[in-house]
């Protein structure tokens, strides 16, 4: 439901106005979401973490009466699909009708309600689907009471929390900047991972290994290991999800640059070559689809989606760890690029310094019959931008492929088609629970100050914060000041920690923080 904005103390205003750079009404269209302003409940509460590096907590909105627990019923794929096996969260209208009235017939009172999407830099605003409910309670537990009752019925659905619906922007927030000044800190900001990227680390294990001052969540992470392309202190270890938001990091954190990016690696034995397909990863399975050589169902990015392929060629690297074993065909070479074994199967450990190719299906004939024991085999690659310019990967250059873009140049920017967070196909389900929704999201960016930004929103935690929308995250960083920004892996995986505090926020699992599969720190 829509609540009247809350105005912000003028002590808050003021704080905010000393801390960042806050875009105002007049340059904010009638129809955003936050309409040009943050709805601020308390006074933002700013400390010092170390010289230059300040957090700033604020409190956004209010808790309102009107929200309420709800039973969502899920809708069949088709008009005539059975409805207690159904499991597409929305559908077009002829579909929710037919349920709705299914449900009428069974003595509830259902609701068919209209979700809209905001308008996106490549999608314009419109009608996303629309969904079945029925039932108003105060509490989880009265609606999880009353969904088993519809489940009897002969339905299939899940309880909903109306704040979280996305349309609200006067839903409860709370909302932690992590603010980096050069012109006082004298450090850097960085990624780091565990032992292994095959494998996942809590933030606080790798803040407090690294001494770190502060840091937050980043990549992804499917199979135990970062998703997306990957460039760590100028060194490819990461496959890119081919056209998809990234954020560049150069300077030690002086300087970021929000851009689209691919990465094209070459394998060359004597005048023959051939494209790899991945960069440490598991192969024959590509998440977030964005590959090459004609992965299934799509080479387009498709956030959160599987893609496969029968036949890759994928380059594993030392930080990988152990590569995974099975049929196929490998190669391991050394420092030099010599081939110091070809094996029928895959497994072998990456040699030091060196690297192991792994090849499944028809790949692996080629790979059998290229790689000779003693001969050196090239691995070559090539990283462009958005517009197509090399990428020169120095050792200063950071490269993270995450998004959606949420800023860029100072304006809203957001490519949710592009970026694979608008899934291609009739079923619109995860684009309605991961783009429309609220949930927790995790922001870097920087302002126009040149001050790295680093933000939390907790979220799905009812009353005390709602968490954001894909749309309304882009204009929170812009409210915030931000230049350029970026989303990174958000819901369970949200987390900020300091050396003096720990962990920030309110990380949404029940279990408390996630391992997970690379973060960012700030380094004294």
């Amino acid at each position: 439901m829509h609540r009247n904005t809350l105005s912000a103390v003028a002590a808050a205003v003021t704080l905010l106005a000393a801390s960042a750079t806050p875009a105002t009404a007049a340059a904010t269209p009638p129809d955003s979401f936050f309409g040009g302003k943050l709805p601020l409940s308390a006074p933002p509460v700013t400390t010092t973490v170390a010289p230059g590096v300040t957090l700033t907590s604020m409190s956004l909105g209010a808790k309102d009466a009107g929200d309420y627990w709800t039973v969502h019923v899920y809708l069949p794929a088709t008009i005539d699909g059975p409805l207690n096996t159904a499991a597409t969260a929305l559908g077009t209208r002829q579909i929710a009708d037919r349920v709705a009235e299914a449900v009428r017939q069974k003595g509830f009172e259902p609701r068919v309600e209209e979700v809209a999407t905001a308008a996106f830099a490549d999608r314009p605003a419109g009608t996303l689907g629309w969904i079945v409910r029925t039932g108003r309670y105060a509490t989880s537990a009265e609606a999880a009471t009353a969904l088993s009752a519809i489940r009897a019925a002969g339905f299939a659905g899940g309880t909903r929390y109306t704040a979280q619906d996305g349309a609200d922007p006067g839903a409860p927030q709370k909302v932690h900047l992590l603010r980096v000044d050069f012109r006082q800190f004298r450090g850097t900001v960085g990624t780091d991972f565990g032992a292994a990227l095959n494998g996942t680390e809590k933030l606080t294990d790798l803040a407090a290994a690294a001494g770190a001052v502060a840091g937050i969540n980043a990549q992804w992470f499917y199979n135990s290991a970062p998703g997306g392309m990957y460039v760590k202190d100028g060194k490819l270890i990461g496959s890119a999800t081919q056209g998809r938001a990234g954020i560049r990091i150069t300077k030690g954190g002086r300087a970021v640059d929000v851009d689209t990016y691919t990465a094209h690696v070459t394998l060359r034995a004597g005048r023959d070559s051939a494209e790899i397909d991945g960069v440490n990863r598991v192969p024959g399975e590509i998440w977030n689809c964005g590959g090459v050589g004609g992965d299934l169902p799509t080479e387009k990015p498709q956030h959160d989606l599987k893609c496969t392929d029968a036949s890759e060629l994928v380059l594993f690297t030392p930080e990988w760890g152990t590569p995974p074993a099975g049929a196929g065909a490998e190669a391991v070479l050394d420092a030099r690029g010599a081939v110091t074994a070809v094996n029928a199967s895959r497994g072998s450990a990456v040699p030091a310094g060196g690297s192991v190719v792994q090849a499944i299906g028809d790949s692996a004939a080629w790979l059998l019959e290229h790689a000779k024991a003693g001969e050196r085999l090239k691995v070559s690659e090539r990283v462009e931008d958005g517009r197509g310019r090399r990428v020169a990967l120095t050792p200063d250059t950071t490269i993270l492929q995450v998004g959606p873009s949420l800023v860029r140049d100072g304006r809203v920017a957001v490519n949710a088609a592009a970026d694979g967070v608008i899934r291609e196909g009739n079923d619109q389900t995860f684009t309605y629970n991961w783009t429309v929704r609220a949930n927790p999201r995790s922001m870097i960016g920087m302002d126009s100050r040149g001050r790295l930004m680093l933000v939390v929103v907790d979220g799905r935690q009812d009353g005390y914060s709602e968490g954001l929308g894909v749309a309304q995250t882009a204009e929170l960083m812009k409210l915030l000041g931000a230049r350029e920004a970026m989303n990174l892996d958000g819901g369970g995986s949200s987390v900020m920690v300091t050396s003096g505090g720990g962990i920030v926020n309110r990380p949404s699992d029940a279990a408390g923080q996630r391992s997970l599969g690379n973060v960012i720190l700030v380094r004294p």
